[in-house]
């Protein structure tokens, strides 16, 4: 993800193609935005109206309307999609030419070359994922095993969010009574013992699944 959503603009609607560089069997052009049906529609010779969430078969188009290709084109509706936006995914053939020139004429037609990890910027920014979610997308893309799929897999699904939720809410709550004492030293207010804080922070500080045990000194 960026380090600044600066650029972010909601009325933008952006593009890219979203499968590694190179040539294969498959590969997907993305749009997401509020004009993303409207810019792909004209592109494409569809045998069936988009429909949200249903993958219709589509020819695709050159500017002189002859068929380059055929393609498998899914819209998601907002806010049922990965940014909460309108979304269309163009399945096509892996061809860099052929994406390319696909890209080409979405960005012709309005859209706005997306960032490098500007769709889960989107997701961040409205909602659809947490911080660390969106941290974890990276962690999963990256993972090199399937131990590391696995735990990225899971804090994709919200395990660490829902873990680390009661933690802050214990240290808001610690943190207010300790302003309180230290605002209100002088009124008669019920002030934290000083062993129910260190009970508080030592329960806090308990073990669990998501902290690494220290690594072994060597001798």
């Amino acid at each position: 993800m960026n380090d600044s959503n600066s650029s972010f603009n909601s009325e933008d609607t952006i593009a890219a193609i979203s499968t590694p560089s190179g040539r294969g069997g498959i590969g997907i052009v993305r749009l997401s935005g509020p004009a993303a049906r409207s810019i792909a529609e004209p592109l494409l010779k569809l045998r069936h109206p988009l429909a949200p969430a249903q993958a219709r078969f589509a020819e695709i188009l050159d500017s002189t309307g002859e068929v380059l290709d055929e393609a498998v084109v899914t819209y998601f509706q907002s806010p049922h999609s990965y940014t909460s936006e309108d979304i269309v995914e163009i399945s096509a053939h892996g061809s860099p030419v052929l994406l390319h020139h696909l890209l080409r004429q979405c960005l012709d037609a309005g859209a706005r070359l997306a960032e490098p990890g500007e769709f889960t910027q989107r997701a961040f920014l409205s909602g659809r994922l947490d911080l660390t979610q969106a941290e974890a997308v990276h962690d999963l893309i990256e993972s090199t095993t399937l131990h590391q799929a696995r735990i990225a897999a899971q804090q994709l699904g919200g395990s660490l969010s829902r873990h680390i939720t009661p933690i802050k809410q214990q240290l808001i709550s610690l943190i207010a009574a300790l302003e309180a004492g230290i605002d209100f030293a002088e009124d008669d207010i019920d002030l934290l013992a000083q062993d129910q804080i260190s009970s508080q922070i030592a329960a806090i500080e308990a073990p669990s699944p998501y902290c690494r045990p220290p690594l072994p000194t060597a001798a």
